[in-house]
């Protein structure tokens, strides 16, 4: 991979991540469609890091308040006395089912990781669980009537999201909606969640670089990926929660099942 291909990588990846129409599912179809040598696993999920750069910048002041709601409820034996706090473990809840399956399974997801047929043939799943949550979530709800039995529902989504083509922002927003709450407060959660999801996968990844011995050789394309999925990540958040102010879901959903056919026929084509 050169360093203009992982430029461009990095820029879908952090078009994608937030955007609900799954990065994973991006970085397997942009490489196979175009040509592109398979970027590996370790670099797909090392540049999610980039995209946290985006989330730890736009939402540093409840990054802050949950981190010190959670260490005063500690220091005062009071661990769910504010609702900064009970976001902050609520995070950590949701954060359970994707942690356990990750690694039970790691050797099957990293696999699937490299079948672009795999990808494409789920996006249409993603489709249809944003179509659901739209036409039959009630999306009354904020985020401060989250509760934990919420927060692990909303958990087994992300964690579904771990195969390639399933959207983390599309299950985990789509799964808040369906439970009831607007998709500004969903999406909110699901980009809280998505720090210690990424950051965990992207330590796993990182182990495996430096038990490899090729960490050297990846690091410009690595570099150049992260920082182009830092700035494209931020921007799409910004973007996302304005759009979803006053918009639905059903583009997201109908982007996704067209991509989804576009993958399949070219798949089919190519035999």
């Amino acid at each position: 991979m050169d360093l203009l291909q992982a430029f461009i990588l990095g820029l879908v990846q952090g078009a994608t991540e937030y955007i609900p129409v799954s990065s994973s599912a991006h970085l397997i179809l942009v490489p196979w469609l175009l040509g592109w040598p398979d970027p590996s696993f370790e670099f797909e999920v090392l540049i999610q890091w980039g995209t946290l750069v985006g989330v730890f910048i736009f939402f540093w002041q409840d990054i802050w308040a949950i981190a010190r709601g959670v260490l005063q409820g500690l220091a005062q034996r009071q661990p769910l006395a504010t609702f900064e706090a009970r976001l902050g473990w609520f995070v950590v809840i949701a954060t359970i089912p994707a942690v356990v399956l990750g690694l039970l399974f790691k050797d099957f997801f990293e696999a699937a990781f490299a079948a672009p047929a795999v990808a494409g043939g789920l996006l249409i799943l993603t489709a249809i669980l944003l179509t659901v949550a739209e036409f039959f979530g009630s999306r009354v709800k904020e985020l401060e009537n989250l509760t934990w039995l919420d927060a692990l529902i909303i958990g087994f989504w992300q964690a579904a999201a771990i195969l390639p083509g399933i959207s983390r922002s599309g299950a985990t927003i789509g799964g808040a909606v369906i439970q009831g709450f607007n998709r500004p407060a969903a999406a909110r959660f699901s980009f809280l969640m998505s720090i210690p999801a990424l950051l965990g996968a992207g330590l796993v990844a990182l182990v495996d670089l430096l038990g490899e011995g090729t960490l050297a050789a990846q690091l410009p394309a690595i570099t150049i990926g992260f920082i182009a999925a830092a700035v494209s990540g931020y921007i799409c958040i910004r973007w996302l929660l304005h759009y979803l102010q006053r918009h639905s879901l059903y583009v997201f959903a109908i982007y996704c099942a067209a991509l989804s056919i576009l993958s399949i026929m070219v798949g089919l084509v190519r035999g």
